[in-house]
């Protein structure tokens, strides 16, 4: 196989397919045969969406694709579909497609995705990840299947205990290979490109377009179609955005009480926190404001049954809160989640775009909200240069109280906006330097000695939004 190694020959083979957008509207169109068809119908899909029309031709012709499209564009159908048409039966032991995710959550999903819509075939699914004794995954592995679902660590274990037979490979599928690069999977990807065929289709879905993602593909595809239907990093137009300046802690906990007062608009609501700390601290006021029935939280120290069943109890509409560390930010596929809130600004600035598109999603409108605190400014404006738009800055309605920030908070936000000036500026010394500068001069003062004048002082402005004067109005 020849790979498409340079950039040059990368970015010179996009193909947008103009004319399927306005030719094809339904999935009759795809000619996919009657059992696939059947399942749409009963899986309640109505016509395909835009990366649906983009992504299934090319890949029904064998083409290598790489997809550009956010978290609820359809993406997992859009590769879904045209796989299980040229799978069209079950054949052999050995599988013949390899579906690689991120996280355990993702996988997950992308195997009930492909249940619902296979569900007329006799196509084996075997899905693979950690956080569960692999006993179950290697008996069903024995028995046969024709497609796997993999995290990248579990498949590469199972594959080198000698349970996973890799010669009749012929679909290589890597969904959210953006994520994939964050998680630092870029190693255990390359040795899974080293033991499949190289022989082979390969499908690579991403929401952005990082330099490592750019890296990745052009090892990954052989001259591939790339497909992107909305610009990388946009959230989707179904989304709006609001942001809100709140000082400290204890007043964002203020703002979410008041919020999350309208209950007929704040319906079924994720709370994203960027610590695990945080998520329990939220959750913990939430389960004593609303009651334990009405909220779950997920993070990385809760167990892997905890979790699905946490999402399920969420999805199903049993709990009104889901809180969350971004394990969950992608792959969350829930229908009707009216809200989004960003109780923190993420640091990985491209978990702000996958975080929000757990709303409106399937042509639905939903609303993301951000409390930044003034150490989170830096990553906001970071994250509009990234979307490239800004986010309307809303008043804290009347109602809320502004607490004190407490001193350690207080210290440790300053703290924080010193360490991002050094980082824009590496010759800065920063407000804690210059106020142990101040000391010994006073100290050097009473001895008798009068030193250099100092440096003068670096303050932190209490919030560099630019207040619009609106209150934000709840959808």
């Amino acid at each position: 196989m020849i790979y498409a190694n340079s950039q040059y020959a990368l970015l010179n083979t996009h193909y947008y397919f103009p004319y399927l957008c306005k030719m094809q509207v339904s999935f009759e169109d795809f000619k996919l045969n009657k059992q696939i068809l059947n399942a749409i119908t009963d899986a309640g899909y109505d016509k395909p969406t835009e990366i649906q029309q983009k992504a299934i031709t090319p890949i029904l012709a064998g083409q290598d694709v790489m997809g550009i499209a956010q978290t609820g564009t359809g993406k997992t159908a859009a590769f879904v579909l045209p796989m299980l048409m040229n799978l069209k039966y079950a054949q052999g032991t050995d599988p013949r497609a390899l579906i690689l995710s991120p996280t355990r959550e993702l996988a997950i999903q992308i195997e009930e995705h492909i249940r619902l819509l296979s569900v007329n075939l006799d196509l084996r699914t075997v899905l693979l990840y950690g956080g569960l004794g692999p006993k179950t995954q290697k008996e069903l592995l024995e028995k046969g299947c024709d497609i796997i679902v993999a995290t990248p660590g579990r498949f590469l274990d199972l594959y080198l205990e000698g349970h996973i037979n890799t010669k009749s490979l012929k679909l290589l599928v890597m969904d959210e290979a953006d994520k994939m690069m964050d998680m630092g999977f870029i190693g255990k990807i390359h040795r899974i490109l080293e033991v499949v065929p190289r022989k082979r289709q390969n499908l690579l879905f991403s929401a952005t377009m990082s330099e490592l993602v750019r890296k990745i593909a052009g090892d990954f595809l052989a001259f591939p179609t790339v497909i992107e239907v909305t610009e990388q990093a946009t959230p989707a137009i179904t989304v709006s955005q609001a942001l809100y300046a709140v000082p400290n802690l204890k007043t964002k906990i203020n703002l979410l009480q008041h919020l999350f007062k309208d209950d007929e608009a704040f319906h079924r609501v994720i709370v994203f926190c960027k610590t695990k700390e945080v998520a329990d601290n939220v959750f913990g006021y939430l389960e004593r404001k609303f009651g334990e029935d009405n909220v779950r939280v997920i993070h990385a120290n809760k167990g892997q049954n905890t979790r699905i069943n946490s999402i399920n109890a969420f999805k199903s509409g049993e709990v009104r809160f889901l809180v969350a560390t971004d394990v969950a930010a992608r792959g969350l596929d829930v229908s009707n989640v009216s809200h989004v809130i960003n109780f923190d600004v993420p640091i990985v600035i491209e978990d702000y775009v996958h975080r929000i598109g757990r709303t409106g999603r399937a042509f639905s409108k939903g609303d993301a909200i951000t409390f930044a605190n003034p150490a989170e400014e830096y990553y906001v404006s970071k994250i509009e240069k990234l979307i490239r738009q800004s986010i309307p800055v809303f008043e804290l309605p009347e109602e809320v109280f502004i607490e004190k920030t407490p001193y350690e908070e207080k210290q440790a936000i300053a703290r924080e906006i010193d360490n991002q000036k050094k980082k824009d500026n590496p010759d800065f010394k920063g407000a804690f330097h210059e106020k142990k500068f101040v000391i010994k001069q006073k100290e050097a003062a009473k001895s008798g000695y009068k030193p250099k004048k100092a440096a003068s002082k670096s303050s932190a402005k209490s919030s560099g939004f630019k207040k619009k004067g609106k209150k934000f109005k709840n959808s």
